[in-house]
């Protein structure tokens, strides 16, 4: 995976960074382009029943190992002075059905022209991409082999802070299939980017390193209830914070449907409504009395919002049994729902509250389409991050390879 946070340049001055968790490497050469496999039909995911035990440290991993693989890709590209190189990176991944689909980060696999999969009994493989979901920072990988031990999916809806869970990946890209242990430290933790990406994640002090992502994340019971991706780190220069132990995770509950969709369909359906939103400003604030709350700024004529009655300048307090308390809640509480589904939207108008049900569109997303995938419903722009959120930088087209060599170091 490459090392990437969001998309300024980095500044000499005190950084903190929310990293994609990457093992990155630098070669010459120009590597071989694997097309993307059209979607097959596949064995159900594994889920977790009502009948099971916890498990020990060791437990776990005998039984989970087998199921983790390693990643390692390669690509071309180009630094900001125009002079091309091919990069080697490395990341994790866990086996989800018996005939060879694998589940992991979509930053894993972005922009890489080949991708090759290592199980734990050192068999390798050339890996197809069978698609991805970008705002969820998913892929889905095939592999030509049969028989293999897939995971049991648990529910991530059911964990609690100070919960137990366990990561198996390859840190560095070399400390291949290590164990780490740790406790869910928040859940929900919305983190946001300043290219605009926004995700609920679990938050885990569960050592987390470079080469981590894609990995499962597991619970006591040796059940999948995350996917590793990121960690907070600081900047190595002119830094005087240390950052240990914040790492992050996707909630398993919140992809399996977009899972499911890319292997049996090869598209994703996301639920859709047609509203775009912002924050509940100061002024609409002093206006309304209201302060917490999605403000509606357009609506897509036509769309599920528009047939249900929903109008510009609304301010969406709750939906279903869900608070509102910013448009990224608001994009969440429908992310979770399904299409078809009826949801009652409770809104402020004018000095008057009134419910509305919205019956759940859907969106077809081309799970191999270049074009930039459209969230389920679209926050506003914004020119400042709103609070109980965070802003990090990227580093993902910072030439590495160039500024340690210009210091006199050798990639």
């Amino acid at each position: 995976m490459k090392e990437s946070v969001v998309k300024h340049r980095p500044s000499l001055k005190k950084t903190l960074c929310l990293l994609l968790i990457a093992a990155l490497f630098f070669g010459c050469g120009l590597a071989g382009i694997t097309p993307a496999a059209s979607a097959e039909q596949a064995a159900v995911l594994t889920l977790a029943s009502d009948d099971r035990s916890e498990l020990s440290a060791a437990d776990l991993y005998e039984q989970n190992v087998n199921a983790t693989v390693g990643i390692t890709t390669s690509g071309r590209t180009t630094s900001r002075y125009g002079y091309g190189y091919t990069y080697q990176a490395s990341g994790s991944g866990f086996i989800i059905t018996s005939d060879g689909y694998i589940l992991t980060n979509y930053h894993v696999i972005d922009g890489s022209d080949t991708v090759t999969v290592a199980t734990y009994d050192n068999e390798t493989f050339d890996a197809k991409i069978v698609g991805y979901d970008e705002s969820n920072d998913i892929a889905v990988l095939k592999i030509d082999a049969e028989n293999l031990k897939p995971v049991t999916v648990g529910d991530s809806d059911r964990l609690r802070v100070g919960d137990t869970v366990y990561a198996i990946g390859n840190p560095l890209g070399e400390l291949t299939f290590s164990l780490t242990r740790g406790i869910v430290s928040a859940l929900s933790r919305n983190i946001s980017t300043s290219s605009g990406a926004s995700m609920n994640l679990i938050q885990t002090d569960c050592a987390i390193n470079s080469g981590n992502s894609g990995g499962a994340l597991f619970n006591e019971f040796g059940e999948v209830i995350g996917i590793t991706n990121a960690k907070y780190s600081a900047s190595n220069m002119y830094n005087e914070a240390e950052i240990d132990n914040i790492g992050f995770a996707i909630p398993i509950n919140s992809v399996t449907g977009i899972v499911s969709s890319i292997i049996e369909n090869g598209y994703v359906l996301k639920p859709y409504i047609g509203i775009a939103v912002s924050p509940i400003s100061e002024e609409t604030a002093g206006i309304t009395g209201i302060k917490a709350g999605a403000v509606v700024r357009d609506v897509t004529a036509g769309a599920p919002a528009d047939q249900a009655g929903i109008q510009v300048n609304d301010v969406i307090v709750k939906v279903g049994d869900t608070d509102i308390t910013d448009s990224n809640t608001l994009v969440q509480a429908i992310s979770r729902a399904n299409p078809g589904d009826v949801m009652t939207f409770q809104i402020y108008r004018q000095g008057e509250e009134i419910q509305l049900d919205v019956e759940i569109g859907s969106r077809t997303i081309s799970v191999n389409s270049e074009e930039e995938e459209a969230a389920a419903e679209t926050p506003a722009p914004q020119e400042q991050p709103q609070n109980g959120q965070e802003e990090f930088q990227d580093w993902s087209d910072f030439p590495f390879e160039e500024f340690f060599n210009f210091f006199g170091y050798n990639s």
